[in-house]
Formats: C-alpha cells, structure tokens, sequence
C-alpha cells in the first residue's frame, strides 16, 4: 500500500493511543534496555508493563513513608 499514512487499522489505533495514553521518552546508557526487557521476560511481562509497575511500587512506598 503507498498510503504514506499506514493502513486504516494503524490509522484507528494511533488515534485511539493518541487519545488515550501519554507518551513518557525514557533513556538509559547503551545496553540497558536489553537488561531490563530480559528482566520483564523473565517475569512474563512487557518492557512497558515492568517500567510502569515499577514506578507504581516506587510511588506506593513513598506514599506508605509519608504516613508513618
């Protein structure tokens, strides 16, 4: 297909992301992504999956130290 947009599937689903998500550009040192995208495998989960459970726990414990 030349449609230079992509597909009408591709086309839906980037609005639908585009909607519903926010984009967050993360960088680590050469390497690292490869180490922590094993990890999340090891685990059964996505790249993007381990990043945000890790920062969902990291948010939970501050909360928790706050209010002892």
């Amino acid at each position: 297909m030349s449609d230079s947009q992509g597909t009408a599937q591709t086309r839906a689903k980037n609005k639908y992301n585009a909607k519903a998500y926010d984009r967050i550009a993360l960088q680590v040192k050469k390497g690292r992504k490869e180490i922590l995208k094993a990890h999340a495998e090891q685990h059964g989960e996505s790249l993007n999956g381990f990043i945000n459970k890790a920062i969902d726990e990291k948010i939970e414990r501050d909360t928790a130290e706050q209010t002892d």
